[in-house]
């Protein structure tokens, strides 16, 4: 059963994600730890030339989570997530995840492809992340250089 079982940990300067299923797949699953006080960048995600602009879901698996997020008049707001309800992000609309302790979230999304993230704000100075970026180990970032 090994070949129908695959994890991947990709560390964060905010926590680390476990990929659930390889790249090339047709969708992606992570969990997402973040750890308390930290956050994710303020983002969008872009489409690409043959790729659609990603769309992500989440719910929160333990601990206390936000998401900060357009409303529908394009300000800013925030949501804390509760425990067992989905929460979807469409795709262009800005987004960050923050930990208010240390949680765990599922993310289910559609594929990157050659689409980017569009990093408005990262507490972390990474440049956007590309198709290119992606298939680089570090992602645009280094441990220890956050």
């Amino acid at each position: 059963m090994s070949e129908r079982s695959y994890v991947r940990r990709v560390d964060k300067p905010w926590g680390f994600e476990l990929h659930l299923v390889t790249d090339d797949s047709p969708y992606m699953v992570k969990v997402l730890h973040v750890n308390a006080g930290a956050r994710l960048s303020l983002q969008r995600h872009l489409p690409g030339p043959t790729s659609p602009a990603k769309l992500e879901t989440w719910v929160l698996h333990s601990g206390r989570a936000k998401v900060v997020w357009d409303d529908a008049e394009g300000r800013l707001m925030e949501t804390e997530l509760e425990a067992g309800r989905g929460y979807t992000a469409p795709a262009g609309v800005r987004h960050r995840l923050v930990g208010i302790t240390d949680c765990e979230i599922l993310e289910a999304s559609t594929p990157e492809g050659d689409g980017v993230t569009e990093r408005l704000e990262d507490d972390y100075k990474r440049p956007d992340e590309t198709a290119q970026m992606r298939r680089r180990d570090d992602r645009g970032w280094r441990a220890g250089s956050g």
